[in-house]
């Protein structure tokens, strides 16, 4: 059978809907950045006890005495954890994306349940956006809104939209129809049947719909901090590509946390705005410790608390942030390339020291490019050219400046343990099965994954290789596993790298110059950069580094103080005081 286009049928209409559809794409992105900026900073602004008490006086009223101190107790192991202020931004995020999903989910959730020619239409539209893998939301979201919480809160209400719609539309057709035959015999009308019976009766149903919207939000934002989405998504995503166990549980469980809270809340909310729930719950109270523990205030105390908890966290964080930086703002991206991490926080504590306001947003090689083109990001410091990220430079080459190379001995290789008799990539011709068959690779977006596919594999006869697509994290935490056990294995890897240093290995020869001739890193910018950052742009052309150099910065950022990367590079600068007052001289 003829092989159906679908993919470039896809691409043409997004990229035709990018280029016209771009005003509206703009204030969308204006407003919906708004209200995220907006109601993070309100949330991140207070003292962390002063929100948490608040957010505990919330679900003291909501469920009970005992719930609102399990609350508070939450809320600062969060902060006690270091993920105080990416837990606030995701927060915001998840509120962003769930009013949105709700103010379409629920009305479109009533007319599937009164209409039903709108609900069989609507069901298989449901299923397709249920089923969709929840990544595939962010392609287009990041070609429309650009890079970072956007493109994270349109991809978080699209999949989180069917919930609210199927929960709804649920609770109403379960409505007893002889409630609604009732009312209509009094000649009541319609709207009134929706709003004094069908609606009320269908509360619970509805608010399980509203607990699950939240809880797959909840979910998708982390997801979301692959294209450049703050808060916890970012930190998760951060530890799974530097393969940081301690940082992926801190971050995991403070996603567990919020979800747990967010869940009770919800949850008790539905009891207390139904009331057929609400009386259960009241009856159900027998006095002595239970009683205590259930408590809840009547509504006039609980809001008169909320009143004053709101005021002092209002005026808290007023007063504290008083004193931010007003230095020019800069974002720098990076890719989980440990050479990256480590120049990124170099220049990010330079440029802070200058007076520049610094903004690091981590994503994939893909988004990269695209938040560079369209102007997300404005400085980009390890794009490896002419071979690694060729593709990528190509599409967008016109909408970037290459402002200089910082390090001209870059290059690409497989890598095998030190004792192993391979010495060339020709060598593993026929010896699959002492390497399970598998070459060990990164992230597949990489351009290193698809040269070892195109170029590497077929010119030497390695057919009989799996390329196994994985992350940079998972392929050295398998190299780690290897060496440890001194297994056979094939891994792809690049120079510089410090694991060369921290592991038994070496890496294999390419007489065929399979991998292309040695890459140099070179320093890319948004359009315009050079003009609206000159002096940045004229330290950045200078810019150099020696392996004697990187290599000890690399592995003080990624190794020796990876939970606080500014104490890596303050050590490293200590030891090459000349090199730093040459920076930016």
């Amino acid at each position: 059978m003829p092989r159906i286009p679908l993919g470039a049928w896809v691409t043409d209409a997004v990229d035709f809907l990018t280029k016209h559809g771009s005003p509206v794409f703009g204030a969308i992105s204006d407003v919906v950045g708004g209200v995220v900026h907006g109601l993070g900073h309100l949330l991140t602004a207070p003292p962390s006890l002063a929100l948490a008490a608040l957010i505990a006086m919330l679900c003291w009223w909501l469920r009970g005495l005992l719930a609102g101190v399990l609350t508070f107790v939450g809320l600062m192991a969060i902060d006690s954890l270091g993920q105080w202020d990416a837990a606030m931004q995701t927060l915001a995020l998840v509120l962003v994306a769930s009013a949105a999903a709700l103010l379409v989910g629920i009305p479109l959730g009533i007319l599937s349940a009164r209409v039903p020619s709108v609900g069989a239409v609507a069901r298989p539209v449901l299923d397709f956006m249920q089923t969709m893998p929840a990544f595939v939301y962010l392609i287009p979201a990041i070609s429309f809104f650009g890079l970072g919480e956007v493109p994270g809160v349109i991809a978080t209400m699209i999949f989180s939209i069917p919930p609210g719609v199927r929960l709804t539309e649920l609770g109403i057709k379960q409505v007893d129809t002889e409630m609604v035959e009732a009312a209509e015999a009094f000649g009541t009308p319609s709207s009134r049947i929706l709003t004094r019976v069908q609606l009320p009766l269908a509360l619970p149903t509805i608010m399980t719909g509203v607990n699950q919207v939240i809880m797959l939000s909840l979910s998708m934002v982390v997801i979301a901090g692959m294209v450049g989405a703050a808060g916890l998504g970012a930190n998760v995503f951060g530890a799974i590509t530097q393969y940081d166990l301690g940082a992926g549980a801190e971050s995991g469980l403070a996603v567990v946390l919020l979800a747990i809270i967010l869940d009770r809340m919800t949850g008790a909310l539905g009891q207390r705005l139904a009331p057929a729930a609400r009386r259960h719950a009241e009856r159900a109270v027998h006095g002595g410790v239970s009683s205590v523990l259930r408590y809840r205030p009547r509504p006039a105390l609980a809001l008169s608390g909320v009143v004053v908890f709101a005021l002092l966290a209002t005026t808290l964080g007023v007063m504290g942030s008083g004193g931010g930086a007003k230095g020019k703002p800069i974002t720098i991206g990076y890719i989980p390339w440990d050479e990256d991490i480590a120049v990124t926080q170099l220049w990010k504590t330079e440029l802070e020291k200058k007076g520049y306001q610094v903004t690091l947003k981590q994503v994939d090689a893909g988004p990269m490019y695209a938040g560079l083109a369209q102007g997300d990001i404005d400085l980009y410091l390890d794009s490896w050219l002419p071979t690694t990220h060729a593709d990528y430079y190509n599409k967008y080459k016109d909408r970037l400046q290459d402002i200089g190379v910082w390090y001209k001995n870059a290059s690409m290789q497989l890598a095998v343990l030190k004792n192993d008799p391979a010495n060339s990539v020709a060598d593993l011709k026929g010896q699959s099965a002492r390497y399970k068959g598998r070459i060990v690779g990164i992230e597949p977006g990489a351009g290193e994954m698809k040269i070892v596919k195109n170029k590497v594999i077929p010119g030497y006869g390695l057919g009989d290789y799996k390329l196994v697509q994985s992350s940079t994290a998972a392929m050295l935490a398998e190299l780690n596993r290897s060496a440890q056990t001194n297994q056979p294995i094939v891994v792809t890897l690049w120079k510089p790298h410090w694991a060369y240093t921290k592991f038994p290995i070496k890496p294999l020869a390419d007489p065929q110059k399979a991998f292309g001739a040695p890459d140099q890193a070179h320093i890319l910018s948004r359009a315009g950069f050079v003009k609206d950052f000159p002096e940045l742009s004229g330290w950045l052309k200078k810019f150099q580094m020696s392996d004697a150099e990187l290599f000890p910065l690399e592995d003080l950022v990624i190794n020796k103080y990876k939970d606080a990367p500014a104490k890596g590079v303050a050590e490293w600068e200590k030891q090459h005081a000349g090199f730093v007052k040459r920076l930016t001289a």
